[in-house]
């Protein structure tokens, strides 16, 4: 069944200096407010086939391993607060790696434990960090960024020692939060020939085999900064022979011959960039479960609000995903490709933009737009840490795009339907869509969901086909807590006209959609990130768990 959403007449619709109604829901429910009219989309969309089916964990996140720079700092992940904003972004892969993991060595030290009345190896219910210690690792974390800050710039890394503690830690809060654990080792630990050297992975596995920790695994960060990092060079043919050796030792374990091993981790195509990425798949290729690859879009120390709502710069996702993915489709047809790392801008972020509700636009849209260019799964760095992407600030706080990341769990499904967007203007570029089915653990099979945002500071209309204008919509509209372009530089965000915050710290407040009733079209107000739930669309491909077309 193919439904065509047509556009309303320009001509009878629309006209210089006309206005239209802007709705914006009062806190008595109604939908009030005037803006002028930036745009008409009609989008075409066919409900009958899935042309893609993401990983249900396609928004997974990360931990950077600086956090574990001193390995007291990971006794944040036992705070109740950090735990109940985890799990609910379940199901999800959680990373752990970055660029210190490189310079990591497991060193086993059983019998020490820092005096923090936390025990590591605790069952769930238990292990929670008390509130006073939270309160002093959160300060010192602090001032343990400015260090990190410092070796980043200078690129002058120190080895880092991690014990037990560190691994049981990550373990207990993955299990806990209901994650999946992906390990980055230590790919600089090299023998005299430049192989790599296994000795102290093969340590950490077996402590890790003692526990039955289940988890993945991953080897090295950005190989195409090693020389610039550490004065080292590894070419993509021999990274790809230390992935094959070390599927070979996960081949021998009893427990973990099965676990999935992902890599490289390569940075976004250029120069000898993609050099790497070739010479890697010819070699390594069957060892992994899935290629990995980094993208971020600026660079954080020099670009601007006006990079974050530039459609030119988010559509430059496309060129460097089809790159990676021609790449991988030529040596291993049928390879699952992941960003195993990604934000706005690198560098740490950019300071003030990348932790602000502007962010939501480089980031809704690199997950509407990667799920349908043919990304499996999208980590985001970083869940906490050091930087300024973070989706959980220093103080353990959600920013707004944790509560973008939310919303799109609670409501898109995995299914990817066609759709194209067209405006009054010609192709859609500041109104931005994609449409999935629903998650069906939040709506019945048949409904779907349209992923929406206008980088306009104008309101705009989006027309809807009489089959699913006949459907109710719930609608889900963030806006920042400011109106304007001042309000994209906040760090709050609010739904439906409610500031979201969390009730105490174990629990979220309740994500209610407006219920709008059958219409021609909706409104999306200016500077706005928004999810249209059509539950009665009775979408077929929705209904079915048929083959992708």
């Amino acid at each position: 069944m193919k439904l065509v959403l047509l556009l309303l007449s320009v001509l009878s619709h629309r006209s210089d200096g006309v206005h239209i109604t802007q709705r914006h829901r009062d806190s008595n429910g109604t939908w009030t407010g005037s803006g002028s009219l930036d745009a008409d989309v009609a989008v075409d969309v066919d409900l009958s086939a899935v042309i893609r089916r993401v990983d249900p964990r396609f928004l997974s996140i990360t931990i950077d391993a600086s956090l574990a720079a001193e390995e007291k700092f990971l006794y944040l992940l036992g705070s109740p607060k950090i735990r109940t904003l985890a799990r609910a972004l379940t199901p999800a892969f959680l990373r752990f790696g970055g660029t210190r993991q490189d310079f990591m060595v497991f060193t086993p030290q059983r019998d020490h434990r820092p005096d923090s009345g936390v025990s590591a190896g605790a069952s769930c219910e238990k292990l929670e960090l008390p509130s006073w210690l939270e309160q002093r690792l959160k300060k010192e974390w602090t001032q343990q960024q400015v260090v990190l800050l410092r070796e980043d710039r200078q690129r002058k890394y120190r080895r880092v020692k991690f014990t037990e503690d560190a691994v049981d830690l990550l373990h207990s809060f993955t299990n806990c939060s209901g994650m999946d654990l992906i390990f980055g080792l230590n790919a600089l630990l090299r023998t005299a020939d430049n192989a790599w050297n296994s000795s102290n992975a093969r340590s950490l596995l077996q402590y890790c085999e003692s526990r039955r920790y289940r988890m993945s695994w991953e080897l090295g960060n950005e190989p195409n900064s090693y020389e610039k990092k550490a004065g080292i060079r590894v070419d993509g043919n021999q990274l790809g022979q230390d992935f094959t050796h070390l599927r070979e030792i996960l081949s021998e374990s009893k427990f973990y011959h099965n676990a999935g091993l992902y890599g490289p981790d390569v940075g976004q195509p250029r120069d000898h960039r993609i050099d790497i990425l070739e010479g890697f798949l010819q070699s390594g290729a069957e060892a992994i479960d899935a290629c990995t690859w980094h993208h971020y879009y600026v660079n954080g120390r020099d670009t601007s609000l006006e990079d974050f709502l530039d459609p030119e710069v988010l559509d430059t996702l496309t060129l460097k995903t089809n790159e990676v993915l021609e790449k991988v489709k030529l040596v291993s047809p049928g390879k699952p490709v992941w960003l195993g790392e990604t934000s706005s801008a690198y560098g740490g972020g950019a300071v003030g933009l990348s932790d602000t509700f502007v962010a939501g636009f480089m980031w809704l849209d690199k997950l509407g737009l990667g799920a349908r260019l043919g990304l499996d799964v999208v980590m985001r760095q970083v869940f906490v840490g050091s930087g300024s992407y973070h989706l959980v600030d220093d103080n353990l706080d959600p920013l707004p795009d944790y509560w973008l990341s939310v919303l799109y769990k609670r409501l898109v499904g995995p299914e990817v339907l066609k759709m194209e967007a067209l405006s009054n203007l010609g192709r859609s570029k500041r109104v931005r869509l994609y449409l999935h089915c629903s998650n069906t653990n939040s709506y019945r099979p048949g409904a779907v969901t349209l992923i929406s945002m206008n980088l306009s500071k104008k309101a705009a209309r989006i027309s809807a086909p009489a089959l699913v204008s006949s459907s109710t919509v719930d609608a889900f509209v963030l806006e920042s807590e400011q109106p304007g372009e001042d309000g994209l530089y906040s760090r709050s965000v609010k739904l439906n006209g409610e500031l979201l915050k969390m009730v105490d710290d174990k629990t979220l407040p309740e994500l209610r959609g407006s219920r709008l009733p059958p219409a021609e079209h909706l409104q999306l107000p200016a500077y706005s990130l928004a999810f249209f739930v059509f539950t009665d669309a009775r979408a077929a491909a929705c209904r079915q768990h048929g083959a992708v077309r």
